[in-house]
């Protein structure tokens, strides 16, 4: 059955009804994940896209660039849910129509968002090259520089490259603490301890777990109680960590914590952490701690199917 088209309020202009129900979007998709709001959301793009074929000179640039924040949005969306394709396939959408509405921080925004994308696939030249794209893009000193620099950090650490990695996650620090416009509007939840979780991964990625295992214990004492879904994503990053620089029944206890967040998430990035550390555990099979995790993992994936 098809969705309901959303009800615009006739007394609001178009342009702020549709930024107000994306909004609202947002918050839906951090009670209910991300599989339950793309559908809604590529609705809305389609209902954009109407009201920009009736629209005339400065509403049609605006509209198309709430169009550019809906794709934006959808790439979030399907990368969470870890379908990647369909994540490029919006962030280049989202691309297109940033700069055709000559929004210059919102291009810069998705660049940097793509960057993060390539991370997540493991590919470490796009993600440093797409990096220095938002980068030459974004007002100098800016929180969109930042966003930038904390994602190309982590490409250099994909390429092994830890010096690069150290010094560009230590510019990002350095962009946020002594940035002066108010934390509003985009990448507003780029502060410090999120720069500091993703060197933790990157660290990780580098082979340095006792140093990421701090990096995360910090962050997600850092972070604020609505950010479930990104407490999940570092607990289980930082069970892979523990994982080397512990053992394995803090690492399985700490992945535990991941799943029951997962479960009501639906977030594929903590789920995809979790498989790595499932693979890395089988040696320690017979630990209480992995035998609990395994079987909680191995019953979530069953009802996932």
């Amino acid at each position: 059955m098809a969705a309901a088209p959303p009800v615009l309020s006739p007394d609001v202009h178009p342009v702020e009804n549709m930024r107000t129900l994306r909004r609202s979007l947002a918050e839906c998709d951090n009670v209910l994940g991300p599989r339950n709001v793309v559908s809604t959301a590529q609705d809305h793009i389609r209902l954009v896209q109407r009201l920009r074929s009736e629209a005339t000179g400065r509403d049609r640039r605006d509209l198309l660039q709430v169009q550019a924040e809906y794709a934006e949005f959808c790439s979030w969306l399907y990368q969470d849910s870890g379908d990647h394709p369909a994540a490029q396939y919006w962030a280049d959408r989202a691309v297109d129509w940033s700069s055709g509405s000559g929004d210059a921080d919102l291009t810069a925004y998705v660049m940097a968002r793509k960057s993060q994308l390539a991370g997540d696939m493991g590919e470490s030249l796009d993600a440093v090259d797409l990096a220095e794209v938002a980068q030459r893009l974004a007002r100098p000193g800016s929180r969109l520089s930042a966003m930038g620099a904390v994602y190309g950090a982590h490409g250099h650490a994909l390429l092994g490259d830890e010096l690069a990695s150290q010094r560009t996650y230590d510019q990002a620090l350095v962009l946020v603490g002594g940035e002066s416009e108010a934390v509003v509007g985009r990448g507003r939840w780029l502060d410090a301890a999120y720069v500091e979780a993703q060197r933790a991964r990157s660290l990780s990625v580098l082979g340095r777990h006792q140093a990421a295992v701090t990096g995360f214990e910090r962050a997600i004492r850092a972070l604020p109680a609505s950010y479930r879904r990104d407490r999940g994503v570092y607990l289980a990053r930082s069970a892979v960590a523990q994982l080397h620089a512990v053992g394995p029944e803090l690492a399985a206890a700490t992945a535990a914590q991941a799943l029951s967040i997962g479960a009501v998430t639906g977030s594929a990035r903590i789920f995809s952490e979790l498989a790595a550390l499932d693979a890395l555990l089988q040696p320690w099979g017979s630990v209480p701690e992995v035998i609990e995790f395994q079987r909680a993992l191995d019953s979530m994936m069953f009802h996932e199917v």
